[in-house]
């Protein structure tokens, strides 16, 4: 493998759900919305599968900080069309509340083939998510480093989850969005490969049968991405608040880049057994940031602070070269105030505690979501 060093750029793709700020129920999207924000935004916005989803992508950015201001202009052209509406986005992995039986998809060629070929399983994904790519070269650079990142990802999903709750029930899941996603084929964590040859051999065998048309269409958490040159994480329920999304994605990059630091000294991180880490990406699935997840190391169970304070001192070098040592202790904030899913839950706790009934609370949920969305703005 050549030895210089890849760009290590970043994008962020986020999906937000439309909101009508009166009854705050889903609601689809308006053709003028779509066309405002697709005129304001210069192709950086498209419809999602959904008639009550929007997508957004920033631009390639070298730093979190030029995604900063790209993701923070795109949050707030979106806001700012969708209130000439009356509705609002949020950024959250499941709407609390939406019955997922009365969307309807967008009548686009992609998507009624996509209804088409996974019929009952797709009705159910109203979900969002959020994506990060990290540009790598040569290719077989990303499928030795996809390898190797596959055991953060349980990391990454902790502390991301946003998704509680389901059609008015608290699942008892921090991530419950994971629970409807892996029900579509080709998803999950990647299986390792020994170069991008095997992967493209892989993606060919579905392809020249005709089950797939292309790698889009391959789902893992963690992917050599079709349209870029880049790895692309897909673990991450989408953020609220904007400032949580930047740090997921500063260490999301720093993890890539400390990993081809390893690999080119001769070293690599320690490639445990998918059956294991899926244990940790379950436990991260159960129980966000509380319940801690397993060193396999050591042997233990270990905090989720302390994997932290570990992984920002693994990082510090890779930190400084990028200049986001800010950003990616700001999961020390997450730690500390909760992830969105357990600020879902106390608000919806403290709504039942002021004598409200579960469908006001619930309601007050989603508007807790809009006013996250809108902080950073």
């Amino acid at each position: 493998m050549a030895l210089t060093h890849p760009e290590f750029t970043i994008g962020i793709e986020e999906e937000y759900l439309l909101v009508d700020r009166d009854t705050c129920a889903l609601a689809d999207a308006p053709k003028g919305l779509m066309e405002d924000c697709q005129s304001r935004l210069e192709g950086q916005v498209s419809p999602e599968f959904l008639n009550c989803q929007i997508e957004i992508g920033t631009r390639v950015c070298r730093t979190v900080a030029d995604a900063r201001d790209d993701l923070k202009r795109l949050r707030s052209t979106v806001a700012d069309c969708a209130a000439r509406y009356n509705l609002s986005p949020i950024a959250a992995a499941c709407h609390p509340f939406a019955d997922w039986r009365k969307q309807t998809h967008t009548d686009k060629d992609r998507y009624n083939t996509l209804a088409g070929d996974l019929a009952g399983v797709v009705r159910r994904m109203l979900i969002c998510g959020m994506h990060v790519h990290v540009g790598i070269d040569p290719p077989d650079r990303r499928i030795d480093l996809m390898n190797q990142l596959s055991y953060f990802l349980p990391h990454l999903l902790a502390l991301s989850c946003s998704s509680p709750f389901w059609q008015g029930h608290d699942t008892g899941l921090n991530s419950y969005r994971l629970t409807v996603f892996d029900n579509l084929p080709r998803t999950g964590l990647p299986p390792r490969m020994e170069s991008y040859g095997e992967f493209e051999r892989s993606v060919s065998a579905l392809v020249d049968l005709g089950v797939i048309e292309d790698s889009s269409k391959i789902w893992w958490d963690l992917r050599p991405s079709h349209q870029f040159p880049t790895l692309e994480t897909r673990i991450f329920d989408v953020q609220p608040r904007l400032e949580h999304a930047l740090t997921l994605a500063a260490i999301t990059q720093a993890l890539a880049r400390m990993l081809w630091r390893l690999a080119i000294r001769n070293q690599r991180w320690r490639i445990y057994d998918r059956f294991l880490v899926s244990e940790n990406r379950w436990r991260a699935q159960r129980y966000g940031v509380t319940e801690g997840l397993i060193d396999f190391g050591l042997g233990e169970i270990v905090p989720m602070g302390d994997l932290i304070e570990e992984l920002i001192d693994l990082l510090d070098e890779d930190a400084a070269f990028f200049e986001s040592l800010a950003e990616i202790e700001g999961a020390r904030d997450m730690l500390r105030t909760g992830t969105s899913a357990g600020r879902q839950r106390q608000v919806y706790a403290d709504a039942l505690q002021a004598e409200d009934d579960p469908d006001h609370a619930l309601r007050a949920v989603v508007r807790h979501l809009i006013e996250e969305f809108h902080a950073d703005l």
